[in-house]
């Protein structure tokens, strides 16, 4: 079972940040001392200091606490012709994804990880044909795989042209592609990253959003640009997609727009 990304403590981090709070300049409001915002973010829990700081920074005091307490870890039935692979890079992991045709076996791999043996592995004990890979941004842990994939492959791979990735074709935002019988669409979700995108796969038996680092099963990932901007591209681009759509993060566990909806802290 691959565990949350993020615990509390890295929630409350990305949200003072996102703020542009310190410790010092949050501990007014909140009614909390700086110390006791301290030791928060360093990871040391108490639920009643917790909640103050959540309400004081826009996020659900009991979601965060859920969180905290080990409580929301996702449980999502894996469609046949869904795999996530995930693999080690430096002192953490990072998920791709193969999705698939079960009838003509048509696929698209989405980032690559670190590694493309396991991906390469998969794509041979299904005996899969692969279309392309399509990258939902350009950060080193999603595309490290990317030349060993398209030469064994020999595949194109698709980027976004607002964040190119070198030897790749570009897509743009609201592009769709074909992959057998599933339709990918494509939407623009940046934050995380200039060009960050969400691929919107939509088929017989796989109704997925390949989400990149957007949003993650319990937070989101970190914000580069407009803090109130992004969680609101979230909402909408992600979070306004059908309840049951099963969200593929880069890191941590597969979640559903349901759950985040109820249970993420920033949105629930």
């Amino acid at each position: 079972m691959i565990p949350l990304e993020d615990n509390f403590n890295d929630i409350l981090g990305k949200a003072m940040k996102g703020r542009g709070l310190s410790e010092a300049s949050a501990a007014p409001s909140s009614g909390l001392s700086a110390e006791a915002i301290h030791r928060l973010l360093a990871g040391d829990f108490e639920e009643s200091a917790a909640r103050a700081l959540a309400a004081e920074l826009g996020l659900q005091p009991d979601a965060l606490v859920g969180v905290a307490r080990g409580l929301e870890h996702p449980v999502v039935p894996v469609p046949d012709g869904l795999a996530t692979v995930t693999t080690n890079f430096g002192d953490m992991t990072v998920n791709a994804y193969v999705v698939w045709d079960r009838e003509n076996r048509a696929a698209a791999i989405f980032d690559t990880g670190a590694e493309a043996g396991p991906i390469l592995e998969l794509i041979g004990r299904e005996k899969l044909e692969v279309v392309a890979i399509f990258l939902t941004h350009s950060h080193a842990d999603h595309i490290a795989a990317l030349g060993a994939l398209k030469s064994a492959l020999d595949v194109e791979a698709w980027s976004s042209e607002l964040e190119p990735v070198r030897g790749t074709r570009l897509f743009r935002p609201g592009d769709v592609f074909n992959v057998g019988r599933h339709f990918l669409r494509t939407r623009q979700t940046p934050g995380h990253s200039p060009g960050g995108t969400t691929f919107i796969v939509e088929g017989h038996t796989v109704q997925a959003a390949m989400v990149g680092d957007a949003i993650f099963a319990g937070s989101i990932g970190g914000v580069r640009s407009d803090y109130a901007e992004t969680l609101a591209t979230i909402r909408q681009e992600i979070l306004g997609l059908p309840d049951h759509t099963i969200l593929c993060p880069g890191h941590g566990p597969l979640t559903t727009v349901a759950r985040e909806k109820a249970h993420n802290p920033f949105f629930a």
